[in-house]
């Protein structure tokens, strides 16, 4: 897997030394990088600075970067780690319970359709908090497999390189996830059911 034109370009130029180069690579990429921290790390200045940390790991380790994988895919393992070794450094996991404070600010797009009752809208945001919980819960091995596929949409094979392992193991521990995912979400339902 090569690299595309443009990040061979960019990443050529900042491995001369082109400070601007790598700023272009930053600017391309920090929005999906920072949204994959945040799969890891749920408060918002803590993402910020394991964004920025990855940023830095990266440009530390561009003379390093061969172009055997897509730039974006080496990034992502960087975020990936740092965002790990950040849980690991506070010793817990992430969560994702809102404060009051944060209601306002936070935003579901398409959340109020014309077309939905209040019932319907009621029923999706539990469904969603479900996911959500169900997803925090995972183990972080499954988790970021999880994330990888369906929030940041690489690839299987890009996924066993950012993860660094077998493809076999990436379908397995995604299997594994949306398997659990869906167990909770069924046991919820019957919960509300029954």
């Amino acid at each position: 897997m090569a690299l595309s034109d443009g990040d061979d370009k960019l990443v050529k130029r900042a491995k001369k030394g082109d400070s601007r180069a790598f700023d272009l690579l930053v600017l391309k990429y920090q929005g999906r990088v920072a949204q994959l921290v945040s799969r890891y790390v749920s408060n918002a200045a803590e993402v910020e600075d394991v964004t920025q940390e990855a940023f830095i790991k990266a440009y530390r380790a561009l003379p390093k970067f061969r172009g055997d994988s897509a730039f974006y895919t080496w990034l992502y393992r960087i975020a990936a780690n740092a965002a790990k070794n950040h849980l690991v450094a506070l010793s817990r996991r992430p969560t994702t319970d809102l404060a009051l404070d944060d209601s306002e600010s936070y935003e579901v797009p398409g959340r109020l359709k014309d077309n939905e009752s209040p019932d319907e809208v009621i029923m999706g945001q539990q469904l969603e908090a479900v996911i959500s919980q169900a997803i925090d819960v995972l183990p972080l091995e499954l988790k970021a497999a999880l994330t990888l596929r369906e929030f940041e949409g690489l690839s299987y094979d890009e996924i066993a390189e950012v993860l660094e392992c077998p493809i076999g193991t990436v379908r397995s521990r995604i299997f594994r996830a949306r398997e659990a995912i869906d167990q909770k979400v069924a046991s919820q339902m019957q919960g509300e059911l029954g």
